[in-house]
């Protein structure tokens, strides 16, 4: 039974972000929507849940159906609110007496620590913020669940434990899922919507193998267009002649003739259409070079907290040059602190107690807040004056990153996430580093983003110190992987091992 179906629905926000979308959403649907940043995903689910009007077409929702949507920030008016409460306060004003236990039941099922509930919102991590709103929503046992970027701030532990619980609910009701994580999607999906401002194409796969069958789709696409041009070109050429023709000959007929196998040309060009290409604006990196073979060389190293609690020591870590390290540990466990210390050192010329850095070293540093760019400047007035590449220069890099010209003039402060995570690795890119030590990089970054920073690095031969949540670009970076556990470093083999003891 259709829950949910699409009409030809438009969305036109200055350009189409989509167009004539037909779609039905039913009982047991899992659907994965996919797009590059900016290209409609939140404006469509909005459009699912009421909350804005199409501009043209009709969505038809079953009657009395239940829609929750889960946005990617916490509204201003739940921060005080206690993850209990919150809950509780999403059940309908006439059942909240007495259902108490409700609200226990679905933080059990999110396996909410107790110490946990009774915090303020605003306490929480960004991952706990996470799940707390999806826990939110799920409460008012939904006929229909819409998650915009749910795996923003998880870490893995708590991406694990949302994974099961989407896999594990026994509730069929249909869940639509935006997301630029890769395995999140493959996991938890069955069907993948493609999101076009043109033509937007489902498949019934999840996003690994619908991506297979998009690539088939796009190529055939793309060989009838050259075959279709062909024959608008072979056409106009006979139309020419015939023209010549009639008008050396003084032929009315061969003109008529003419002018008729022109239009029948300009119609077959009109249907030429051309194939959907990607443009996220361009990650491309640069690696400095240098001869040393080890740039930074840690012996007998404590990283402590903020509040100088121990977290792990290092009783000794070398970095050689083309090395791709991936930091991993559970939350909490002193990953982003190790990140912190280490850019500290970096930027001493001495280093720091047990830290030697090689004078060559050349750092580029990526923080996973982007708290780098300053908030109060433009992006163009920040590329201009820590690169000083001039005022054309400065428009001209922007603009391949993906920045229009009225963005570049906007405060960063106004700047999506997506947008800021795309200048934050542009300066990334332009300061020439020879080693680059990045705290979740991936963060959103859309998949064809995330999918190019993979190939730069790898074509870049960089040498990198990572920390990501991002299992798909853990797999396709990483050399070497570093454990934090028990307080300690520890090398293995792969990634694999970590994955498994969280789940476990």
């Amino acid at each position: 039974m259709a829950a949910l179906s699409l009409r030809n629905v438009t969305v036109i926000a200055h350009t189409p972000l989509f167009q004539n979308l037909n779609l039905v959403i039913g009982e047991g649907d899992r659907l994965g929507l996919v797009a590059a940043n900016g290209a409609g995903k939140s404006t469509l689910l909005k459009c699912l849940a009421g909350l804005v009007e199409p501009t043209h077409g009709d969505i038809v929702r079953s009657r009395g159906l239940r829609i929750a949507l889960v946005e990617q920030d916490v509204p201003a008016n739940l921060l005080d609110l206690s993850l209990h409460d919150m809950l509780h306060r999403a059940l309908p004003a006439n059942e909240r007496e007495g259902q108490e236990w409700r609200v226990d039941m679905v933080l059990d099922e999110f396996k909410a620590p107790a110490d946990l509930r009774t915090l303020p919102m605003r306490a929480l991590s960004g991952g706990w913020q996470r799940l707390a709103l999806i826990a939110r929503a799920w409460i008012t046992q939904p006929d229909l669940l819409l998650l915009d970027e749910p795996t923003n701030h998880l870490d893995l532990e708590k991406l694990f434990k949302l994974e099961a619980w989407i896999n594990a609910a026994s509730y069929t009701a249909p869940i639509v899922v935006a997301s630029h994580d890769r395995d999140f999607l493959d996991a938890c999906t069955t069907k993948t919507l493609f999101l076009r401002p043109e033509e937007s194409v489902v498949f019934s796969h999840s996003y690994r193998g619908a991506r297979a069958l998009l690539n088939g789709h796009d190529a055939a696409a793309q060989t009838q267009r050259d075959k279709t041009l062909r024959e608008v070109k072979r056409l106009r050429q006979s139309a020419s002649v015939l023209r010549n023709v009639g008008i050396n000959s003084g032929s009315d007929a061969a003109q008529i003739k003419s002018a008729q196998i022109k239009r029948r040309a300009d119609a077959l060009e009109q249907t030429a259409r051309s194939v959907h290409k990607e443009r996220p604006g361009e990650i491309r990196l640069a690696n400095r070079g240098t001869h040393a073979r080890v740039l930074v060389a840690l012996e007998t190293v404590t990283v402590q907290a903020p509040d100088g609690r121990n977290l792990f020591t290092i009783p000794k870590l070398d970095v050689a040059q083309g090395e791709r390290i991936v930091v991993l540990g559970r939350n909490g466990a002193g990953k982003s602190q190790f990140v912190r210390l280490l850019h500290g050192a970096m930027n001493r010329p001495d280093g720091l107690p047990g830290i030697r850095v090689n004078p060559s070293l050349a750092l580029g540093y990526v923080d996973q807040d982007m708290a780098q760019l300053p908030e109060r400047s433009t992006a163009h007035d920040f590329i201009l004056s820590r690169f000083r590449l001039g005022d054309q220069r400065s428009r001209a890099v922007l603009a391949e990153a993906g920045f229009s010209i009225e963005r570049q003039d906007l405060s960063i402060a106004k700047l999506s996430p997506g947008q800021k995570a795309r200048l934050g690795l542009l300066a990334l890119r332009l300061s020439e580093p020879n080693v680059y030590l990045m705290d979740e990089p991936t963060n959103h970054v859309d998949i064809s983003g995330r999918e190019q920073l993979e190939s730069e690095i790898l074509d870049a031969q960089a040498t990198c110190i990572v920390v990501s949540h991002d299992r798909s670009f853990v797999k396709t970076i990483g050399t070497r992987f570093l454990l934090i556990e028990r307080g300690r470093l520890r090398e293995i083999d792969g990634p694999e091992e970590f994955y498994e003891s969280v789940v476990g």
